[in-house]
């Protein structure tokens, strides 16, 4: 028996993520021999703090996934987060501490309406979240005029750049410290916090019944209502601080910021094994596909690819990841 669920449990492995880590490794084998930047600090520094944004949209795409949907409003929550933060404490004089919670809770706010529109209002989620993010998106350039708007709070303004490690010095010769970013401390700990939900919570539970087959959960007693207005919120509570991050790192508030942003959020998902059917997804594997995505971006950088030829990479990945799922099913 140990060993049926040892065998199980190596198979449920490789099915989830396995061969996209290979992947991940193999390209940072290539990378450290075709540029010579690529393992440097500075580098892989800045490589760890633009993927904690991704990872952190990523793991709010996959809570929305795995219940068989998909929310394109991931970005503009984002930068909804990021813009309404910079105008608090800039224009209307806030203090950081409640700028940052009215951006969360409004944020939250996107996505209980996204639950309401797709599961009483029986709107697809495709036509849902994309109303949704041409809406807040035109909202975003109304209340920010088109422009950026810096930020001059210095304490703020730093927290994107906290590392803790060890004194050291960087590429210019200057005194700093080496070591992990803040940034990515704080995807860690909602990548902890997404693997508690999913692993031990009933909520965590209903999203998978939900996404596998919603009759049968409904059925069952599961309160289908609830677990997509929380799959949603939880999307757009984790976007609202992958915002107030990027609001940190480029120390303003910009109208456009997070566009993109969902491409590579359901790439990532995708590549880490959720199913687009719903019912399925990993967030070790969103994490492993987080970090692909992110690093064929700096690779492309590095190498001085045209800005397309990425993107093409990781739309034939998601193409290669869907079809992988089908068959898979099939």
């Amino acid at each position: 028996m140990e060993k049926t669920v040892k065998v199980r449990s190596k198979r449920q492995f490789m099915k989830g993520y396995f061969v996209v880590f290979l992947v991940l490794l193999a390209l940072f084998v290539f990378m450290t021999f075709a540029s010579k930047n690529f393992l440097t600090y500075d580098n892989l520094y800045n490589l760890a703090r633009a993927t904690a944004v991704y990872g952190i949209v990523a793991l709010a795409m996959t809570f929305v996934i795995v219940t068989g949907g998909i929310d394109l409003s991931v970005g503009t929550n984002l930068g909804l987060a990021s813009m309404l933060f910079t105008l608090l404490i800039e224009e209307a004089g806030w203090a950081v501490p409640p700028a940052i919670i009215f951006a969360i809770i409004a944020c939250g706010c996107i996505g209980a309406i996204n639950g309401v529109l797709i599961h009483d209002g029986k709107l697809p989620p495709f036509i849902a979240t994309l109303g949704m993010k041409t809406i807040v998106r035109a909202t975003i350039l109304l209340i920010s005029g088109g422009k950026n708007i810096s930020i001059h709070n210095a304490s703020f303004n730093n927290f994107a750049t906290l590392t803790i490690g060890v004194p050291g010095v960087d590429a210019y010769g200057n005194e700093t410290t080496l070591g992990i970013p803040v940034m990515v401390l704080v995807w860690v700990i909602l990548i902890v916090i997404s693997f508690f939900i999913f692993r031990y919570t009933t909520f965590g539970r209903n999203v998978f019944a939900c996404g596998s087959n919603v009759n049968a959960a409904r059925l069952s007693g599961i309160s289908v209502r609830k677990t997509i207005y929380g799959a949603f919120i939880v999307s757009a509570v984790f976007c609202a601080i992958g915002g107030l991050l990027s609001a940190s790192r480029l120390r303003s508030g910009i109208p456009t910021l997070g566009d993109g942003y969902e491409e590579d959020a359901i790439a990532a998902a995708v590549i880490g094994g959720a199913s687009m059917a719903g019912g399925e997804g990993y967030i070790g594997g969103t994490v492993v596909g987080s970090l692909l995505i992110a690093t064929i971006k700096n690779a492309g950088t590095l190498l001085g690819f045209d800005t397309n030829v990425t993107k093409l990479v990781i739309g034939a990945l998601i193409i290669v990841a869907v079809l992988i799922d089908r068959f898979k099913k099939h």
